[in-house]
């Protein structure tokens, strides 16, 4: 991959950043990216990239920002996308918001960013942390000789040596939203798991961790049953992760950085029974009032509870003073903006059915306008469970001082795009 420069320009084209990393490159031509994005405004899903003569501009978009490299080489244009990507991660950590303002205030340091990131075109740093280390918001003395991290030298450029804990520990969670639309019928139109495990570290020097799953493939290679492993899809790691001995033996293999992370990610397209299940009943009576009756359910095991449930239903949006009836089972709320009930439930436990009943009144003049039925949405956490059956059988950390540490696991699925419709 060779890029030959970096460019960060406002909403009208204007550049407020330039670094030219390859002298064969006019940095007007810049000029041209502006014009060439207008022809592709009508398009729904614009290509992130645009060629002019033999210049290719790659982009991203964020906030009120345009962040653009150039290259002129048949260089791997994912890798150039996932480049801008971190390095407006980087200026997220340093200036916490990525705006015009925040790029006009912190200019000389953004130029000692891009001077560290990249090289001659080539990737080089781009590990916020150790940046953090030797490239700061304050002026250095000037008797004060400044060295790069040992971090920045060695092959493990996330994590820097010399780490010390009092209290060594490992905090793995794993969580997985749960994407879900389903018919008045109860019929399960789409349906998906999506999953994360994040870690959050605490350990001297420069352990090692080894994470097992109950991976399917894994199972079937070692001659172990199928009822109880999970088909991973999808599947991406932090590049700490050992990606060869992954595909040699499904051994998750790393040396983590410090403090929070995300390890992996996941998906499953698999059918999905609704954890939380809604019935609605919306009476009108014309001029004069609507009559509300929801039925919610929890589908679930009974050990397991659902925490901070909201249940939001559509109504008419010219209905006025709500009455409520939850049978002391949470509490309701009209929100006139989103023309919705919210019933919120602090603890909804697996096996249970809820009631609850509104009563509006309506104009005595009736719209002529004929509303649509949006489908209900469903907020919600379950600690302890997963709806994939995904299990950590075993975290083992290994460091050459053979410190004991305590690793601590906790499950959570919560909702993602949870959505019933009721026609």
């Amino acid at each position: 991959m060779v890029i030959s420069a970096v460019y960060i320009l406002d909403l009208k084209g204007k550049v407020l950043i330039s670094r030219n990393y390859r002298g064969n490159i006019d940095l007007n031509i810049i000029e041209k990216f502006m014009p060439l994005l207008g022809e592709r405004e009508d398009e729904s899903c614009p290509c992130p990239t645009l060629q002019y003569q033999n210049i290719n501009f790659l982009f991203i978009k964020c906030n009120n920002l345009y962040l653009v490299a150039t290259t002129n080489k048949n260089a791997n244009a994912a890798l150039i996308l996932q480049f801008l990507h971190r390095s407006a991660q980087v200026f997220i950590e340093y200036f916490k918001e990525l705006e015009e303002e925040s790029i006009r205030d912190n200019f000389v340091l953004i130029y000692e960013l891009l001077d560290e990131i990249m090289d001659f075109g080539y990737p080089q740093i781009l590990e916020w942390k150790i940046l953090q280390e030797y490239i700061t918001q304050e002026s250095y003395a000037v008797d004060k000789q400044v060295r790069p991290p040992m971090a920045v030298t060695n092959a493990v450029s996330w994590r820097s040596p010399g780490l010390v804990y009092r209290k060594n520990e490992v905090f793995l969670d794993v969580i997985e939203s749960v994407n879900l639309l389903a018919n008045a019928s109860g019929n399960v139109l789409l349906s998906e798991v999506v999953g994360s495990i994040r870690m959050r570290v605490n350990l001297s020097g420069m352990p090692e961790l080894r994470l097992g799953l109950n991976d399917k493939v894994l199972f079937e290679s070692t001659g172990r049953g199928k009822s109880k492993s999970v088909e991973l899809e999808d599947v991406k790691f932090h590049q700490c992760v050992r990606l060869a001995r992954f595909e040699n033996d499904r051994t998750i293999s790393f040396i983590p950085p410090d403090g929070e992370f995300e390890l992996m990610s996941y998906r499953l397209n698999t059918s999905i029974k609704p954890l939380i299940w809604i019935e609605s009943h919306i009476e009108k009576h014309a001029h004069s009032r609507v009559e509300l009756m929801v039925k919610a359910k929890s589908q679930f095991k009974k050990r397991s509870t659902a925490n901070s449930v909201e249940i939001i239903i559509p109504v008419p949006h010219d209905v006025d003073s709500p009455e409520f009836d939850t049978n002391r089972v949470g509490r309701c709320e009209y929100r006139a903006e989103i023309s919705s009930v919210v019933w919120r439930i602090k603890s909804f436990p697996g096996g249970k059915e809820y009631l609850m009943r509104g009563h509006f009144k309506l104009p005595s003049i009736e719209s002529d306008e004929i509303e649509g039925k949006p489908p209900i949405q469903v907020k919600f956490e379950i600690p302890y469970f997963t709806t994939s059956g995904i299990q950590v059988r075993y975290l083992k950390i290994i460091e050459k001082s053979g410190y004991q540490a305590l690793p601590w696991v906790r499950y959570i699925t919560q909702n993602g795009d949870y959505q019933l419709r009721t026609s």
